[in-house]
């Protein structure tokens, strides 16, 4: 049936040819034009009255827009005409507008009845709501822009837990999982303040408990940006037993947001306040800790002050009642904590740079000699293993087992620093004969060499040439008249060899002839 159905309306090419697509059909559906009933009046404890111009209204569209209402019924009404909208339900609103309670009124030209709006008495008695009164274009204009902004710092928070789940996954460092959580509870209290969570319908099962998870979830955030500005001004690094301070101070935070939820609404009145009060002395010591993280030089106090600044001015705004932290509330609120995610964003991607950094350093240090910088015995003989699967039945592989010649009388004589120096320049002149990936320190004096591609013959001739250059090493500085010299066993793998240890063995095994033949020649097995 859906096969079918595809191919008659989605890949149906015959309204193409009429130069255009028609998508949908006439329909009989109404904008929701809800009602207050009694009890929701009663409950509208709050009303302004906008009055007409001079001489009464114009007679065209009057648009009216209630924004930064935080919970409960919003109420516009003119003449007959009453309406109650929810923030939490968007079904209950004018379609035209989505980040505010709206309604759209035609008052007769030079009608003197002012419009009512009427709330209920907000969670804080300073977040007061921003009323708004224009045309219907320009209004749902500003509407729409008020959407963009909250939609689009719930998508970037959404997409800063997405990619922090990543880096825990690439890293498994819980730090990355804890900010992935952090983001999480920012995108629920963003849903919750702007209202998003009823859009297109409620999906966020608060049912009516909606005051009290936009309360505990405030706190929660506000816990949250202090302790991510505490970490961002070097607070972890110049206090190191900080750490578990704020771990438990936030884990109380997260036991008394969810106590609270147990509140009865009016109760909310103090708890509300709880954040303000947690911003306010949070941001005195954090910018404490900036001073002194600058004082100090430490790079974190740049990055702290970058993600402080904005903090700042939102707790100044708070404190002085600016006028534009009262018209936009909830943007101001979004903008800064979604600055502050990515700033510790940036921050954690430079810890996993840093920790990616170390993982690479230390693993080159397990598989690297630390004196020669050859690969060590156990890189090698993974090297070794990959090129006698690669060798396959025709045998082309060969190595070199080479034996510094006296080197326990060099090291006595001349002293340990300058048989060090031989050791390096040993593996450089070998390094530059064949591929560095193909030259081993296998321990001591001792080192091994593989000729992938090379019969006995040419492996025989080409360990001769770096006898040879061998021979030429100088170290007129520290040892005047040293002659270094090498004997070198060579072997050629054979496709009957059950593992690399039989190769090995008739390489080591050349080596000591060519010792036992005089020492500072190529022996072949």
């Amino acid at each position: 049936m859906l096969p079918s159905t595809l191919l008659a309306q989605g890949w149906s090419t015959a309204s193409f040819e009429r130069g255009y697509v028609l998508e949908g059909q006439a329909s009989d559906h109404l904008d929701p034009q809800r009602g207050c009933d009694p009890d929701v009046i009663g409950r509208l404890d709050h009303q302004a009255q906008l009055m007409p111009p001079p001489g009464g209204w114009p007679g065209s569209p009057q648009a009216v827009l209630v924004a930064n209402v935080f919970a409960g019924e919003v109420m516009i009404a003119h003449g007959q005409r009453v309406t109650c909208g929810l923030m939490s339900d968007a079904r209950t609103r004018d379609s035209r507008f989505r980040s505010s309670v709206g309604q759209v009124v035609v008052p007769a030209a030079g009608n003197l009845e002012p419009i009512v709006v009427a709330w209920q008495s907000p969670i804080r008695p300073e977040w007061i709501p921003t009323i708004m009164l224009g045309g219907p274009s320009p209004l749902q204009q500003q509407d729409t822009a008020r959407l963009l902004v909250r939609a689009a710092c719930m998508a970037v928070t959404l997409a800063l837990a997405l990619s922090a789940l990543l880096g825990w996954m690439a890293s498994r460092d819980r730090m990355f999982l804890l900010y992935t959580a952090s983001c999480v509870v920012f995108f629920i209290w963003q849903a919750l303040i702007t209202g998003l969570f009823g859009y297109p319908y409620p999906w966020l099962p608060v049912g009516d408990w909606a005051v009290q998870w936009q309360a505990a979830t405030s706190l929660m955030t506000t816990a949250l940006m202090l302790a991510g500005l505490w970490w961002l001004c070097g607070g972890l690094r110049l206090l190191p037993g900080s750490g578990k301070v704020v771990g438990r101070l936030l884990q109380l935070v997260l036991l008394l947001s969810l106590g609270a939820m147990l509140l009865p609404e009016a109760a909310f009145s103090m708890f509300a306040i709880a954040p303000q009060v947690l911003m306010t002395l949070g941001a005195v010591l954090v910018v404490g800790m900036a001073l002194l993280a600058q004082l100090r030089g430490m790079r974190d106090g740049l990055l702290g002050w970058l993600g402080l600044a904005p903090f700042l001015v939102l707790v100044a705004g708070e404190l002085l009642g600016a006028r534009w932290l009262v018209l936009y509330r909830i943007e101001a609120l979004q903008l800064v904590a979604t600055w502050l995610l990515l700033i510790t964003a940036f921050a954690f991607n430079r810890r996993l740079g840093l920790l990616r950094e170390q993982r690479d350093q230390m693993q080159r240090l397990a598989d690297t000699d630390g004196l020669t910088g050859l690969p060590n015995r156990r890189v090698g003989l993974q090297r070794l293993g990959l090129l006698i699967g690669q060798a396959g039945d025709r045998g082309l592989l060969s190595v070199g087992f080479v034996d510094v010649d006296h080197f326990k009388a060099i090291n006595d004589t001349y002293g340990h620093d300058v048989g060090d120096k031989v050791l390096v320049e040993v593996a450089r002149v070998m390094s530059e004969s064949v591929r560095s990936d193909d030259v081993v320190r296998m321990g001591g004096e001792e080192f091994l060499v593989m000729l992938p591609g090379v019969d006995l013959a040419g492996a025989q001739a080409r360990m001769q040439q770096i006898g040879e250059q061998l021979a030429h090493i100088q170290l007129r500085s520290t040892a005047p008249g040293l002659l270094v010299t090498a004997s070198i066993g060579v072997a050629q793998y054979h496709p009957g060899d059950v593992d690399m240890t039989a190769l090995l063995r008739r390489a080591d095994q050349a080596m000591y002839a060519a010792k036992q033949q005089g020492r500072n020649q190529v022996f072949a097995a």
